[in-house]
């Protein structure tokens, strides 16, 4: 094998930890807002949103997490002279910040495991978006191989992201009115 046989690997292992990335989040915010369900509801979507969250955690996101690493480590191996320069070792903070990213959330998933739920459906949806941040980084950094183009590109995500949880935030607020409206 190659080195652009490692980059394909560590490129299709990157994409499947970030799905995990993504989506784990997504079940947090479900399993959150399960809370607001009647017992027996609620007790039944806390068993599938719990097998859920292992069986990601487990069979996609901690196996895509060591692959994506161990294929940009032979990467780096294979072109040691990457280290030298500034984008790589801007990348490489920002991939430090990702798995820690990545065991925060193992943080969280075996806190709502035990029922402890320390943040609303909101700040969750908000966490989600940091994973988001990252890849941007990551991908501008990589492909414009500047330790500065990418600010820009993170920036316009930034004003992108804040405009869309202003959206979200008003269609949840009419959603609420029409259903407060909507009651008898």
């Amino acid at each position: 094998m190659d080195y652009l046989h490692f980059k394909a690997l560590h490129i299709i292992f990157v994409v499947s930890w970030f799905a995990g990335l993504f989506y784990m989040p997504r079940l947090f915010i479900y399993h959150t807002e399960a809370n607001d369900k009647p017992e027996v509801e609620r007790l039944i979507l806390f068993a599938q949103f719990i097998k859920m969250e292992k069986l990601l955690w487990n069979a996609i996101m901690t196996p895509a997490c060591w692959l994506t690493l161990i294929f940009g480590s032979t990467l780096l191996y294979i072109t040691p002279e990457f280290l030298q320069q500034g984008w790589m070792q801007l990348k490489l903070m920002f991939v430090l910040g990702l798995v820690a990213y990545h065991f925060y959330i193992k943080k969280i998933l075996l806190e709502l495991r035990e029922g402890k739920f320390r943040f609303t459906s909101f700040q969750l949806r908000l966490f989600n978006e940091v994973a988001t941040i990252f890849l941007f980084s990551i991908v501008f950094l990589v492909v414009l191989k500047n330790t500065v183009d990418w600010l820009w590109g993170v920036l316009g995500l930034i004003i992108f992201a804040v405009l869309m949880m202003t959206a979200v935030r008003i269609v949840k607020r009419i959603r609420e009115k029409k259903t407060r409206d909507a009651a008898p």
